[in-house]
């Protein structure tokens, strides 16, 4: 029995004006895979993210979530997904706890199941210690934390982390990075970054986005191999415009 396939571009295109922001981009992601999403800055990474979670309709293409199509059926779509933007929606004002029962309810969660799922995932992202502090007082490693926790809230079956460790200390990406390591045991990720140190620690694909279009799909070992390492590869690649 085939693996099935939790994410998917066919033939992504976004033009913004006379911009073509991403390129006939297409990859698929099965089940249970860490995808590393890689690229410079500015390359179609948020782009491409938005299009795959609904966020952004493309110029042409499609992409599906766990075979949803998220423009024809983006609710569908939605209740197997979980989206980590690269600024979450936080209220300052709230507490974590109000955030997500906020979000909780939102999403038209059961106040037993809400009940189950907070407690989870407080102690999967270690918010115990701040759960009734506004969020506005956390720090960014803390708070990058309570947007995961959105974000698997309702414990989908395919998350999508737009530069989940921006911004944070070594310590903070060292949390970070474990979290994703054991979300990565049940869900399909797909996480988008442009720091290479982040790629081999987390996820055994890599997805290598330049000039809106994909220009490198396999192993992070491969990569390196091909280049001599990942920095070398990282400078070939996008050396010159696709």
């Amino acid at each position: 029995m085939s693996t099935p396939v939790m994410i998917e571009a066919d033939g992504l295109c976004k033009q913004f004006g006379s911009f073509l922001a991403v390129r006939d981009v297409s990859f698929s992601i099965p089940k249970g895979q860490v995808v590393a999403f890689l690229g410079p800055n500015g390359a179609g990474k948020t782009t491409t993210m938005r299009l795959l979670t609904g966020f952004t309709a493309p110029t042409h293409g499609e992409a599906r979530i766990a075979g949803i199509d998220v423009q024809t059926d983006r609710l569908a779509a939605a209740e197997r997904l979980g989206y980590l933007p690269e600024n979450g929606p936080l209220y300052p004002d709230m507490t974590p706890l109000g955030l997500l029962r906020f979000f909780g309810s939102a999403r038209g969660l059961s106040a037993a199941r809400l009940r189950g799922r907070l407690d989870a995932v407080v102690d999967q992202c270690a918010l115990a210690a701040v759960a009734h502090k506004p969020i506005g007082k956390l720090s960014k490693g803390y708070r990058q934390r309570v947007s995961m926790a959105q974000a698997i809230l309702h414990d989908p079956e395919v998350l999508i982390l737009d530069e989940p460790t921006s911004g944070l200390d070594p310590n903070q990406i060292r949390g970070v990075r474990a979290l994703i390591r054991e979300l990565g045991k049940t869900k399909t990720v797909l996480v988008s970054t442009h720091i290479l140190q982040e790629v081999e620690p987390i996820a055994g694909r890599v997805l290598f986005i330049h000039d809106g279009k994909i220009v490198f799909d396999g192993a992070p070992a491969e990569l390196a191999k091909r280049n001599g390492s990942l920095e070398d590869a990282f400078y070939k690649l996008t050396a010159q415009p696709v």
